[in-house]
């Protein structure tokens, strides 16, 4: 008997808490950058499940990595040690060019471990009231109490006060603003190089420089939130790369799993030791088998595919710049771009994209994209193509 999406929905509703507005898809299966519903309509995506599936849908050498994994080893506890966690956490410290990693499940809540080891290095090194931290508006760090106060966007602050305390927002790209915020009890400034959710907008590479040495000058932490655009999503293996920084503390999440739930909190060398034992744990954090598909993206991520990746986000915003009669304000880097439809809302374009056969996000006012790193030119075509007419 085969499963409809009306079967979905109604058991959804019954069964399911209503936090989120799904699209009318059900997806049954996928391959690289294509996906299908179940009455075996071809979709091209052009998300990567939010810039998870780095290499794509039901990528093979992750499978295989992961289910030898599975064979040997599901699943203990931090309280002892496991192999792939280690090689895991070599892997990616190496990688970033950071010191130290803490293994989480999700970005948020790597980005709720940034913030509570910035607040211990404040209380270890100054006292406890050392403890204020600034982010920009127009963020998002996440949706946990302390990461959602993090994030600079009222829409997501309604329902839930008080918030945590401490926490202050400036316009990015205002120095001066920044600096009269900044106090005695100013720990750290958490930043995202491009604000995904936000709209896909970078901020300017002067003003974070500028940041990074306020924030030396002043022994503040210099948080960056990589959960979106690290795991070579701009062209590198992180976008703090590209822009010549060296955060004290990194997050990532996403990509770095290949599909499988994972967050990564790294360290530098003034962080890496602020965290002992008791101040920070979780129960599923570097398991065996998200450890090993961990293992199995990031051996793969390297120079030639970043250049891949920055060549084929280069043709994606040529492609639409040319098409200026429905298309503007196309921004990002790599396969991180966006750009906004003159005619038609943003929604309006996912959903009849959809409805044409190809998958894409919103960010406010513009369409998303976050395609697999390893779509081909073909794949692209046909996906921008579509996404035009859904423009008109």
């Amino acid at each position: 008997m085969t499963v409809t999406l009306k079967d979905i929905t109604d058991r959804e509703e019954q069964y399911t808490a209503s936090t989120y507005k799904r699209f009318p898809l059900l997806i049954k299966r996928g391959k690289g950058a294509k996906c299908y519903d179940e009455n075996d309509k071809e979709y091209i995506d052009l998300t990567s499940g939010i810039g998870v599936n780095v290499f794509g849908f039901s990528d093979e050498k992750m499978i295989a990595d992961v289910t030898e994994q599975l064979n040997l080893l599901t699943h203990t506890s931090n309280l002892f040690y496991t192999e792939p966690q280690i090689r895991a956490a070599e892997l990616i410290t190496q990688k970033a060019n950071m010191k130290k990693v803490f293994f989480c499940n999700s970005g948020a809540e790597a980005n709720e471990a940034a913030i509570k080891t910035a607040r211990k290095y404040g209380h270890d090194n100054f006292g406890p009231e050392k403890h204020e931290i600034i982010t920009l508006k127009n963020s998002f760090h996440g949706r946990t109490m302390a990461t959602i106060t993090a994030t600079g966007q009222e829409q997501y602050h309604k329902d839930f006060m008080p918030f945590l305390d401490g926490i202050k927002y400036v316009d990015a790209g205002d120095l001066q603003m920044l600096k009269e915020n900044i106090g005695e009890n100013t720990v750290a400034i958490m930043l995202e190089l491009i604000q995904g959710e936000g709209g896909v907008i970078p901020i300017d590479k002067s003003y974070v420089k500028e940041v990074e040495e306020i924030c030396k000058e002043r022994d503040i932490l210099l948080i960056i939130d990589e959960v979106q655009t690290g795991a070579g999503r701009c062209g590198a293996f992180l976008c703090s790369h590209i822009y010549g920084l060296n955060p004290d503390i990194v997050t990532m999440a996403k990509g770095i799993g290949g599909g499988l739930p994972v967050g990564a909190c790294l360290f530098a060398e003034r962080t890496a030791n602020v965290l002992g034992y008791g101040d920070h744990g979780t129960t599923f954090g570097g398991s065996p088998p998200v450890s090993a598909s961990v293992e199995s993206v990031l051996k793969r991520l390297d120079h030639k595919l970043y250049e891949e990746v920055k060549n084929k986000g280069d043709y994606i915003k040529s492609f639409l710049k040319q098409h200026d009669e429905t298309v503007a304000d196309v921004s990002g880097l790599g396969l991180m771009v966006g750009f906004r439809a003159k005619n038609k809302s943003s929604s309006e374009v996912v959903k009849k994209g959809i409805e044409m056969g190809v998958l894409a996000l919103t960010a406010k006012d513009k369409v998303r994209l976050l395609p697999p790193l390893n779509i081909s030119i073909e794949e692209i075509d046909k996906g921008l193509e579509i996404l035009l007419k859904a423009c008109e």
